[in-house]
């Protein structure tokens, strides 16, 4: 009879069945009890690495949890349900799960967590980039699925991150556009003809963001100090169903057929039909009776550095209070229907402004001003980035005006002027070869010049020996 094996200690054995078996004792379950791990071989060697294997996993802490391994469209759920939404913003959040339903799931989501190949990922982003996605967008895919996936090992689901042996599509960077001085005056000119002419003052002399911009409120501007203090910004956030089967909910606005190719029904939509429904979609939550956390809402901004006060240029304080002025007569105007909300730049009765109609306003403002089409970003953040250097102001002053963290951001938001490098490269040309007499106005070397041949300069030179 073979001697009772000691706790911890493995077993090989060949079976009946033709394989060579081997069992892992790991630890303990979360029941109580013992966690024990089957492996099976064609070979004696190969069952003995396998077993190896197991055993080192386990006493290095690495082995994975035990029980069978959820879908990676199932981790993604939990992941952003209970793991994700702790911690991002509303905004990322609604990103996050936009990629997961749209691009993940439908990729890799039926394969098991810890069956997950790097070839499956790669596959994947090929099929995406082929499919007329920009590379930053499979790039931010990749992040959040190498995220939840890092999560899932940091807590033994699985045995490896994959997702940090692919490497996603390199990303060509935007290259910024902002105002030149006199496109910055043009389009706060064609500004001054309308209402929002102090919104545009603001973004544009000022390098607020959009939602910074619209989220700004009245209780947050001190004049007396000359300060504005971004503590809100306003953001459009997705619905989501307050009820009890979402599924149920939105039967009526579920289509499980592509549009035809002369559908009218989305003729005004920009993006052109959107996709059919999956036959477990719990979409359509604005029209849920009991909808929460959507439309337009005032969150915090992302980091702490974007609270920072930002001074306000002395010459806008007329401006604002002027704007302000106005308000008060649009508030009397609309009596009971004004919808008190603080906000700086409101409707006419009171509300904030839409992110929508704010950017479809700056579009306009292009063309009235005669200034080829761009982003918004390029027109207001870039801008000021890109003045104040031209100005001579330094990227630490300008690291704070714009409220970034660090200053290599800064310097993706400042673009060099052609023509101020053209300065540049000329003052560096006189450095070395001065300007003909009468025409440079920096400091010069003083030199005779004369006709004297050869010869001449020689004897000159033997006299004062």
């Amino acid at each position: 009879m073979s001697p009772r094996k000691s706790n911890m200690e493995s077993s090989i054995y060949f079976g009946a069945d033709g394989w060579w078996h081997g069992r892992v004792t790991m630890g303990v379950k979360g029941d109580g009890g013992p966690d024990r791990r089957h492996r099976r071989a064609r070979t004696e060697t190969e069952i003995k690495r396998k077993v190896k294997e197991l055993e080192r996993q386990r006493d290095q802490g690495r082995a994975p949890a035990a029980g069978r391994k959820p879908t990676v469209a199932a981790w993604m759920e939990t992941y952003l349900t209970n793991i994700a939404s702790l911690k991002l913003k509303p905004r990322s959040l609604d990103d996050y799960w936009s990629k997961t339903r749209n691009d993940i799931i439908p990729g890799v989501g039926r394969h098991r967590i810890d069956k997950l190949q790097p070839e499956h990922l790669e596959r994947m982003y090929r099929a995406m980039l082929e499919a007329g996605h920009a590379p930053s967008h499979v790039v931010k895919v990749h992040r959040i699925l190498s995220r939840a996936l890092k999560i899932a090992h940091r807590r033994r689901i699985v045995g490896e991150n994959v997702a940090t042996l692919v490497d996603p599509p390199s990303i060509d960077e935007t290259e910024a556009n902002p105002f030149t001085k006199e496109e910055a005056k043009a389009f706060l000119e064609a500004a001054s003809k309308r209402p929002s002419f102090m919104r545009w003052i603001v973004g544009v002399g000022m390098g607020f963001r959009q939602g910074e911009t619209l989220g700004l409120r009245w209780p947050y501007v001190d004049l007396g100090a000359e300060l504005f203090r971004p503590e809100w910004q306003l953001q459009r956030l997705t619905w989501r169903h307050g009820c009890a089967d979402p599924h149920a909910c939105g039967s009526r606005l579920h289509r499980f057929e592509p549009c035809p190719q002369d559908c009218t029904t989305h003729k005004g939509y920009k993006r052109g039909c959107p996709k059919p429904c999956t036959r477990t979609c719990t979409k359509h939550a604005s029209a849920c009776p009991e909808r929460k956390g959507g439309g337009l809402v005032f969150t915090r901004p992302k980091t702490k550095k974007s609270r920072n006060a930002v001074p306000i240029p002395p010459v806008f304080i007329p401006f604002l209070l002027d704007h302000k002025d106005q308000q008060e007569e649009m508030r009397a105007a609309a009596g009971e229907l004004w919808q008190e909300h603080q906000v700086v730049f409101s409707r006419p009765d009171g509300r904030p402004l839409d992110p929508r109609a704010d950017y479809e306003e700056f579009k306009e403002l292009l063309v009235e001003a005669g200034i080829d089409d761009r982003r918004l970003y390029d027109g207001s953040r870039h801008t000021a980035g890109t003045i104040l250097n031209e100005l001579g102001v330094d990227m630490p002053t300008i690291m704070e005006i714009l409220r970034h963290t660090q200053i290599s951001q800064t310097r993706r938001y400042v673009k060099g002027r052609s023509h101020l490098s053209k300065e540049a490269m000329r003052r560096m040309g006189e450095f070395f070869v001065p300007a003909p007499d009468g025409t440079h106005t920096g400091p010069t070397e003083t030199k005779t010049e004369t006709a004297d041949t050869r010869s001449a300069r020689s004897r000159r030179r033997r006299r004062l020996r």
